[in-house]
């Protein structure tokens, strides 16, 4: 699939309170700041037109909008996130995608669905049923996409925060796994490469037209993932994996 926007929005000083599984301490503000300057430097680079949105101080995770949103070629969903605390995120990307969809659909509660948890190949999206994404959001989920077409299934997610914190998908049939994911049956017709556990924030990667966004600072993952041949885009991100943030939660791509 061929991208030609992404929508990514400011951190703001309240991220210093975001959600996290980690004892690593809270992401600096200032340096959260830089490093998402160059992260929307990459999208460009990648090929994209990057509409910035200012940040949500009441939401310290509102800049993981990839959980609010999912965009396809023909519709916007917006998600029912599973944290309580990022629900009113919502509300302020509807506004957004109004001038990008005519066709705009909502998961409804007691669905719960965020966008990490969506591994789209194709035209089939891998649904993770995770912590914050339950099997009535992926009834709902389904439900629409096939309205347009598009065909889904579900993929177990234990031990790992949403689908993507495990398994990202960079093409020519080639998955990234994070150590300690079980590779459900599903899955197991692609080539994987294997992510250390060392290294376990480097699953994380974005396939953008003919490149590859990886974290920055992951030398064994980037040797693997230049094996298959596309180029790769580093970013340093290492200030949001302090809140479970990895490269494809900070923007959707379109």
């Amino acid at each position: 699939m061929h991208f030609s926007n992404a929508i990514v929005r400011r951190p703001g000083r309240s991220i210093v309170n975001g959600l996290s599984m980690t004892a690593s301490g809270p992401p600096v503000y200032e340096k959260a700041l830089e490093q998402h300057a160059q992260y929307v430097k990459a999208l460009g680079y990648c090929g994209l037109e990057v509409k910035v949105l200012d940040c949500l101080e009441d939401y310290p995770d509102a800049t993981f909008v990839e959980d609010v949103a999912i965009l396809t070629p023909d519709c916007a969903i917006i998600t029912a996130p599973g944290a309580p605390s990022r629900r009113g995120e919502v509300e302020a990307i509807k506004p957004v995608l109004n001038p990008y969809y005519s066709c705009i659909e909502c998961i409804h509660t007691p669905g719960t669905l965020e966008g990490g948890d969506l591994m789209q190949v194709g035209n089939h999206f891998y649904i993770g049923l995770s912590q914050r994404t339950n099997e009535a959001g992926a009834r709902q989920l389904t439900a629409i996409l096939e309205k347009y077409g598009i065909t889904a299934s579900t993929v177990p997610v234990v031990n790992f925060l949403h689908l993507k914190t495990a398994v990202t998908y960079v093409g020519q049939n080639h998955l990234m796994v994070a150590e300690g994911f079980a590779l459900p049956e599903e899955l197991q017709s692609f080539k994987a490469f294997q992510v250390p556990i060392a290294e376990l924030p480097a699953a994380n990667c974005i396939l953008i037209n003919d490149k590859i966004m990886m974290s920055a600072g992951f030398p064994r993952t980037q040797e693997q993932l230049g094996l298959i041949g596309t180029e790769i885009v580093a970013v340093d991100i290492s200030e949001f994996a302090k809140i479970d943030g990895g490269l494809t939660c900070l923007s959707l791509r379109f």
